[in-house]
């Protein structure tokens, strides 16, 4: 792990196992780049692979986290270890697709405290599986997204209706969606047919998780405004 070159370096965990040819694992560079580069602000990341976290020592001098797309993860509980840390230090947390059904296990696990919570994609047996297969897969998909008005996200967008692509299987299990959203879990974007695609944890400084992948953006040569949003808080916590 490097050292933070100085105060104003911000240092960003990309947890998840990177693959070149995954979409969203090309995007996210260019993705924090261009927030960097639109914030003037100087911008250390590193991939930090799921099997390589075991201890919060792993996950030290990062001001920020993104549970990146890619899943299923090689070792989920480093996963669930870098989310929970993020929730519980109040580390800005970003997660997108993968990254947002893991923070939704965590919570189930950690602040609701059903051990027996588990992601359908691992397994599909599971009595309380917590996320499921969409009913429609959302494969190189794009929809609008109405945005709830005082939420993060319409903040980082300015706008309360948005349009963004996926590349997702599994969203909340509907059986559980009661329970997961009645307390700090705040659903905050929903599809054009009602279904849920974010998520906000209330009272965090900033713990946003997306169903779509909005740092594809970048590929098309635009600033994903929750990256910027991710840095912005970091920014503010080292203020």
């Amino acid at each position: 792990m490097h050292p933070r070159a100085t105060a104003a370096t911000i240092r960003i965990a990309l947890v998840g196992d990177y693959d070149p040819q995954i979409t969203a694992h090309q995007a996210i560079p260019l993705a924090l780049q261009r927030a960097a580069l639109d914030s003037a602000t100087t911008l250390d990341y590193q991939w930090l692979a799921t099997a390589d976290l075991h201890q919060e020592q792993d996950l030290q001098g990062f001001d920020g986290i993104w549970c990146v797309p890619g899943s299923p993860y090689r070792h989920v509980d480093g996963a669930l270890l870098a989310i929970r840390l993020a929730r519980e230090q109040q580390r800005p947390f970003l997660g997108t697709c993968g990254g947002f059904q893991h923070a939704v296990l965590e919570y189930a696990r950690n602040v609701l405290g059903w051990a027996d919570a588990e992601h359908g994609e691992t397994a599909p047996d599971a009595e309380r599986a917590v996320l499921t297969p969409l009913a429609c897969a959302l494969v190189e998909a794009r929809d609008s997204i109405q945005l709830h008005t005082d939420s993060r996200i319409a903040e980082a967008y300015g706008a309360t209706r948005i349009e963004e692509g996926y590349r997702c299987r599994y969203g909340i299990n509907p059986d559980f969606a009661n329970a997961l959203l009645s307390g700090p879990l705040l659903p905050t974007g929903h599809d054009s047919a009602g279904d849920l695609r974010a998520i906000e944890l209330d009272g965090h400084p900033f713990f946003v998780a997306t169903l779509f992948q909005p740092e594809r953006a970048a590929l098309q040569g635009r600033t994903p405004p929750l990256a910027k949003a991710l840095l912005k808080a970091c920014q503010a916590l080292q203020a």
